[in-house]
């Protein structure tokens, strides 16, 4: 007997042994680079910590910190404390529910523990809050409660398990005991805490990587694509879950048999795969790497495929690399009308722009010598990065050479001078995913009854994103405050709650105060015009292109920017407060009066009382990006560098190489728009449009507002002529101006050419198709001698809706 189990032991090491050094042997056979996948099979069963990639931690390397909360000193709190100092955590305590939400927004703890025991303690609020903090999901909290929650048969656990707490322990002083359970926290709850965060930052790095990623399970349904498949092929993350690679990618069922072979026998497989396009259903050849992987047992259970775009096919990529017509949508009403024809002549007319800078003569030259080089490779590279350069946004922005402070020799010098001549590096976000509207916490109350909005204006906002949304009628509804409820519309649509981390009784409270220092007795200026232009840059936000670049904090900012951007705007122009010594033009030394004053005032109002400062939750670096994305936007607006921004944007995104002289030449391409530096071109030409986007209106909107602009025009002649002021614009006499001819060559100077190159890139033809409109009638306006105020009132009473007919009345 004794024997026998002598031997089996000794088998069972040497089966371990056997083991060992096969799987040494096997590792050894795959860091050979001359073995093919085909050689050898995979270890699909190998754990994420065993990977030869893999960087994901089993536990935090730091100290970790623990966050006691209970409400009066307590034996249960000292037996953790001291059980927490034996094993090395960092420990924090706090009794009250705002220090201990205080102290975990400044120190991020790993481990939470709250006493539920204690009656004065809200602990559904105070979990609640601690989960609506950024960063939370990775944080374990834990519920010290009664040994009776555990012997009888009540809802206590269950009720804070459903408030947001991961465990609930039994309270106890015996100081082994809670060491004993701090290990098992540490090395369960935490770990897989740790494993969690390093898996959504893998989940990050899948959708900024440039290659395609599909993952499907063993029958190749989709369980998840990157977003360059989303932007490559037309597909939609939504779209395609439950269906297989055959029904939305892979062209030819062969291929996806010959992999599968290799596949489902645990191999990796690599070769070409030829794909379609959903929306146009061309095809892609592209090299393909499968790998298996399995979850459980030793079958495989999901397939990895990873496409390589560096081996696309060049013809199709035209259209890869984010042309306009892979991400168009057809459209059955007036906006499609004649839209593929007003894309590609918007498009060969930039060549034709009656505008040219230095610069774009500059990149017409290299593109000739380009053009002249012939094979000469490492020529040809130079080449386009000389013209990458110049395509840059900022071209006379100093930066300190790398090896500046290695050579000098003074480093006091080399700090001022770095000082000096660095631009403040722009911190960056990441992109992180959009809150649920299901998130709870006591800073987010309930949408539902925050503002109790009346059946009309609810019924109205529902068409709040379309280009023909009524504005007036808003106005007329809402007794002149529809930038409150329009922007809470907005804000609600775009979660910007989420993005700027914070309730939406601030966001209301925000949107008070600013719509409060509009001027209501202006007839442009106000906040009816703040609440147009925040539709329209909501409407352009929602555009595929615009979604494919935009992260979620800068569809907050651009809606912020758009909503305070003529804020406390006197009436009247920039040059009439320079001429007239109004304090504002001393103030900002004559410069960009008006637009500095809308910025400074957009952050004084809102940083100068916590119950509207909206920014308050954003950590530092944060803070500094949405305040500058916020004064760059409201900066844009300024019209006399209104053909130096346009300039800079068909430069950057419209290759004019590319662009065909001939009306049914389709050739189009872009400049890669992937840089901070050039989404900030796409937002400023964004709000831009968004600002002057009237002539691009329906008729009735269109002529109502030209009405206003020019009301508020003939006041300042007026106010100009009385005060013996120089008269800015001689021509915006009441008594002769003819409103037709203004807005005639308003589009013809300024609106169209912007409107033609904002069309190429956003692809949205109802701009081009609503101003050609309105330019034909402004033309039999003034063939039928329609030119006063008188006379435009007259004519809207017969064109306009009654909605709009009433604001009239009512000015």
């Amino acid at each position: 007997m004794l024997t026998n189990m002598v031997m089996k032991r000794m088998k069972f090491k040497i089966f371990l042994i056997d083991l060992y050094i096969s799987r040494s042997m096997l590792h050894h056979r795959k860091s050979s680079l001359a073995l093919t996948p085909e050689e050898e099979p995979l270890d699909i069963n190998r754990g994420p910590n065993e990977t030869k990639y893999g960087l994901i931690s089993p536990t935090p390397k730091h100290h970790l910190k623990l966050l006691l909360v209970f409400a009066h000193p307590d034996p249960v709190c000292d037996s953790l404390s001291k059980a927490a100092d034996k094993l090395g955590f960092e420990i924090t305590t706090s009794n009250t529910n705002i220090g201990a939400l205080d102290e975990y927004q400044a120190k991020s703890h790993d481990l939470v523990i709250v006493d539920t025991r204690a009656k004065n303690f809200d602990n559904d609020l105070l979990c609640r809050s601690i989960r609506n903090t950024k960063g939370s999901q990775h944080t374990v909290i834990i519920a010290i409660v009664r040994k009776s929650a555990f012997e009888r048969d009540d809802v206590t656990i269950a009720s804070l398990l459903e408030s947001g707490f991961n465990r609930c322990l039994i309270e106890t002083t015996n100081v082994l005991v809670c060491v004993n359970e701090l290990i098992v926290l540490k090395h369960c709850d935490l770990r897989t805490m740790a494993q969690h965060a390093t898996c959504q930052a893998m989940y990050t790095a899948l959708d900024k990587c440039r290659d395609l990623v599909i993952v499907t399970d063993d029958s190749y349904k989709f369980q998840y694509m990157n977003a360059a498949c989303e932007r490559q092929l037309g597909l939609r993350q939504e779209d395609t879950i439950g269906k297989t690679l055959q029904e939305q990618l892979v062209y030819d069922t062969v291929q996806i048999n010959t992999m599968g072979s290799s596949l489902l026998r645990a191999r990796e497989w690599s070769g070409p795969m030829t794909l379609k396009r959903k929306s146009t259903q061309e095809t892609i050849v592209s090299n393909c790497r499968a790998v298996p992987f399995s979850c459980a047992g030793r079958m495989p259970t999901h397939f990895i495929l990873v496409f390589d775009t560096n081996s696309i096919d060049p013809s199709n990529l035209s259209q890869s690399r984010g042309s306009i017509h892979s991400i168009r949508r057809g459209s059955t009403d007036v906006r499609s009308i004649g839209s593929d024809y007003l894309r590609r002549t918007s498009l060969a007319k930039l060549n034709a722009l009656p505008l040219e800078a230095p610069i774009t003569k500059i990149v017409g030259l290299i593109d000739q010598i380009r053009e002249n080089v012939g094979s000469n490779g490492q020529l040809v590279q130079l080449i386009d990065k000389v013209e990458d350069i110049l395509k840059g946004s900022e071209l006379y922005v100093s930066h300190v050479k790398e090896d500046f402070r290695m050579k000098t020799d003074e480093p006091v010098v080399s700090d001022l001078i770095t000082a000096l001549l660095s631009k403040a590096p722009q911190p960056t976000v990441t992109a992180s995913s959009r809150r649920s509207s299901n998130d709870s916490s006591v800073f987010r109350p309930s949408r539902t009854g925050l503002i109790k909005v009346p059946a009309a204006i609810r019924d109205l906002l529902d068409t709040a994103l379309m280009w023909e949304f009524d504005i007036f009628k808003l106005e007329d509804l809402t007794r002149k405050r529809p930038l409150q409820h329009l922007g809470m519309n907005l804000f609600n649509h775009f979660d910007v709650c989420g993005a700027l981390n914070c309730d939406e009784r601030t966001l209301s409270n925000w949107l008070t105060v600013i719509e409060a220092n509009y001027h209501a007795e202006n007839s442009y200026h106000n906040s009816t015009h703040a609440a147009d232009v925040m539709q329209a840059t909501a409407g352009f936000l929602e555009k595929e292109r615009m979604k494919s670049i935009m992260e979620p904090l800068d569809e907050a900012t651009s809606l912020i920017a758009a909503a305070a951007h003529d804020l406390d705007h006197p009436g009247k122009s920039s040059a009439f407060l320079t001429n007239s010594n109004n304090p504002l033009a001393i103030l900002y030394n004559d410069v960009t009066v008006l637009e500095s004053h809308h910025a400074a005032m957009t952050f004084k109002l809102t940083l100068g009382d916590e119950r509207v400062n909206i920014f308050k939750n954003l950590d530092r670096d944060t803070y500094k990006l949405a305040r500058h994305n916020v004064i760059d936007m409201i900066l844009a607006t300024e019209m006399t560098k209104h053909f130096e921004h346009l300039a800079k944007f068909v430069n950057v995104f419209c290759t004019r190489s590319s662009v065909g002289s001939e009306i049914g030449d389709q050739s189009e391409d872009y400049a890669p728009i992937l840089t901070a530096e050039n989404t900030t071109l796409v937002k400023r030409m964004m709000i831009k449009c968004s600002d002057v986007s009237n002539p691009t209106r329906p008729l009735r909107l269109c002529v109502e507002w030209a009405r206003r602009i020019a009301e508020e025009y003939f006041q300042q002649t007026d106010d100009e002529k009385a005060r013996g002021l120089p008269v800015v614009m001689p021509m915006f006499d009441r008594q002769c101006c003819s409103i037709p001819k203004s807005q005639i060559g308003f589009v013809d100077y300024i609106i169209n050419d912007m409107f033609e190159a904002w069309n190429a890139f956003i692809d949205m033809p109802e701009l081009l198709t609503y101003m050609r409109q309105n330019y034909i009638r402004w033309k039999e306006f003034d063939e039928q001698n329609h030119t006063t105020l008188n006379d435009i009132q007259k004519l809207q009473a017969t064109i306009l809706a009654p909605s709009i007919t009433s604001s009239i009345k009512s000015d």
